[in-house]
């Protein structure tokens, strides 16, 4: 396609020298660009693709960066980038040192704040609102959030804030009915309603315009019959929930249409009362496919942009998430108490097909993972074992309640915590790697990871046995082709696996990142290192009395995870080894470094941090170059 307007949008202030119509065209130019590049690279294509005209029309009406656009997750935000300088390099979006696929301080000065999780944009534009008043500036503070972002206690939180604070700023509510999957619970059913019920507002312009017209009485009894109409509202419209909590409503309007989009910022933009501007979208919009297919189009990876068939991978072993799903059904066939929690993620966990074949037992309950736990703890008191999955990364968010609600009641619930460890293109708001460090701490707790998707069909069988707390960690993308037909097996309590005997080295992997250890100590051996390799399956209880063997056995002690090294998997066997008297071994711990880690494909990222085969090996090998250790402890940390 030839781009009339699109090469020449370099920053938002080109769009002001645009027409309506004009804006109109580099709309479908924007959409067409992103189809193109993100067939190519993959990414969250139809959020951004429905947010279009919006992304236009806020850019038109008010001046970034000087006034201040909060995105709410920042999966509609790729036309923001586009006309933010960024054009250029949208091709890079979510490669390594490409650009970040959510909206990034870091990257430009247009992105205000930092987002991947959602709900955070009306606390933080709420914030920002009240600063600029403290400090007595001018500007205009807008937060942009979708109908499943108001699922999240969050943004609830924020509303009840600012319709007390009562500061001047807006709230755009991009509604399109979805999240990922369709949103779920009351408030997107309200919003719901009020796009159905436009004939009370209707019906009272027409009462209020015919009485007053009416001549010498009109004015008189316009009042009277304004609180009569106005009574009617809670029969028509339900609730006025915005009113109600302190907000000018404006809306619902259509927010694919730039010049109702633009006549209506404009007309809200000065309003001195926090004002909530309703808006209807359809995500996906102007990509069939998409249209079609919206949760599919959600996140895509490359595909025809012609027919939208996505590109196969070429056939392998099934996802660890296809495994943790066929088990989680399996074990509700086999047990009546078992039931399924997810936070908005049914299909991402692999809940969905739980939730075709036994829909009473599984639970969606929105962008809520604080809900989420303290729910499955409500049935776990009355007699049920819940399955919450959710991923590594967002489960950080109900952190109160795992320790609150969960570990000191001792309750029997199964964490199934996907996307633990490094996933790849989505980067630091979504690598899992700070559960080992976050969950090791609780009492009642028990910490697993498998070395394969074999051994996890065993662990969540194990975890829905154990009348405590259980987490179980795995990642993202395809298992190593592990046997999965062996019946489930209840594995012993903090007992760890023995794979490989070895004379000179020990090496402690925790969870998938075992097969790279493997390699590595196959080569290690023709260097003539031999090693013992042990999967450790808990990181909590610890085998204590297999490590403490190994350390008085071993010339070195390594310790290999995909998690954050900074109160990790070897953070845990350190401490042990101190509580022992082995504060003399010789000790490695190879995981991820305390700094933020980009984004970028899972085995770049490996490499870039000296965890595949060849980095465990190199370290090794360079530990053992070193002068034997005499006296105080010696740790050595890599990452």
């Amino acid at each position: 396609m030839e781009y009339q307007y699109l090469t020449k949008i370099n920053s938002p202030a080109d769009l002001k020298r645009l027409s309506l119509a004009e804006l109109e065209v580099l709309a479908e130019e924007m959409r067409h660009f992103m189809v193109d590049v993100v067939s190519k690279v993959g990414g969250h294509l139809g959020a951004s693709l429905g947010a279009v005209e919006l992304t236009l029309a806020l850019h038109y009406v008010f001046d970034a960066p000087r006034d201040k656009l909060v995105w709410d997750v920042g999966h509609q935000a790729y036309g923001h980038k586009i006309i933010t300088g960024r054009r250029d390099r949208f091709h890079t979006i979510r490669q390594y040192e490409g650009i970040s696929g959510f909206p990034s301080r870091q990257e430009s000065p247009y992105d205000e704040y930092n987002v991947a999780h959602a709900s955070t944009s009306i606390s933080a534009a709420l914030g920002m609102a009240v600063a600029r008043d403290f400090k007595r500036e001018k500007y205009y503070v807008i937060a942009i959030v979708g109908d499943g972002g108001l699922t999240g206690g969050v943004a609830l939180e924020g509303l009840n804030q600012a319709g007390y604070l009562k500061r001047k700023m807006l709230i755009v509510l991009n509604d399109n009915e979805m999240s990922i999957s369709p949103n779920i619970g009351a408030i997107p059913g309200y919003l719901n309603r009020i796009v159905q019920g436009q004939t009370y507002m209707r019906f009272k312009k027409e009462v209020e315009k015919m009485v007053s017209s009416v001549p010498r009485i009109g004015p008189r009894i316009f009042k009277f019959v304004k609180q009569t109409v106005d009574a009617m509202k809670t029969f028509m419209v339900p609730g006025l929930l915005f009113h109600e909590l302190g907000f000018d409503y404006v809306g619902p309007i259509n927010g694919h249409s730039i010049p109702i989009l633009v006549e209506a910022l404009q007309r809200v933009k000065d309003s001195e009362a926090p004002t909530i501007l309703h808006i209807v979208t359809k995500k996906g919009k102007g990509y069939k496919p998409a249209e079609s297919s919206r949760d599919k189009y959600h996140g895509v990876t490359p595909f025809d942009p012609e027919t939208g068939e996505m590109k196969k991978s070429p056939a392998g072993p099934p996802t660890y998430t296809q495994v943790f799903s066929r088990t989680a059904i399996e074990l509700a066939e086999r047990d009546q108490r078992v039931v399924a929690v997810s936070a908005a993620m049914l299909e991402g966990t692999g809940l969905q097909r739980f939730k075709e074949r036994f829909p009473e037992r599984c639970f969606d309950v929105g962008i809520a993972e604080q809900h989420a736990v303290t729910f499955a703890c409500g049935l776990a008191t009355q007699g049920f074992r819940p399955i919450c999955a959710i991923y590594s990364t967002f489960l950080q968010r109900a952190y109160d309640q795992i320790y609150h609600d969960v570990c000191l009641m001792d309750l029997p619930i199964t964490f199934a915590m996907d996307r633990a460890g490094v996933v790849g293109a989505d980067g630091p708001t979504h690598h899992g790697l700070f559960d080992i460090a976050y969950l090791r701490t609780l009492p009642n707790m028990m910490l697993m990871a498998p070395k394969d998707e074999g051994e996890l069909r065993h662990m969540i069988y194990t975890a829905v046995e154990i009348p405590h707390p259980v987490a179980v960690r795995y990642p993202r993308g395809n298992g190593v082709g592990a046997v999965l037909d062996d019946p489930l097996k209840k594995l012993e309590i903090g007992k760890a696996e023995i794979l490989r005997e070895g004379g000179d080295v020990a090496l402690i992997a925790y969870g998938p990142i075992v097969s790279a250890v493997l390699n590595a100590a196959t080569r290690l051996e023709e260097s003539g290192i031999r090693c013992t390799v042990i999967n450790a399956r808990w990181a909590k209880p610890l085998d204590e009395e297999l490590i403490c063997a190994l350390a008085n056995e071993k010339h070195l002690l390594v310790t290999i995870e995909d998690a954050a090294l900074m109160g990790g998997f070897g953070s845990a066997v350190s401490e042990l080894l101190a509580e022992r008297g082995l504060a003399h071994v010789r000790m490695l711990r190879l995981g991820l470094p305390d700094r933020i880690i980009p984004h970028g494909a899972p085995s770049l990222l490996y490499a870039k941090y000296g965890l595949d085969a060849d980095g465990i090996l190199e370290r090794v090998k360079a530990s053992l170059t070193d002068e034997p250790v005499h006296g105080p402890a010696r740790v050595r940390t890599h990452s």
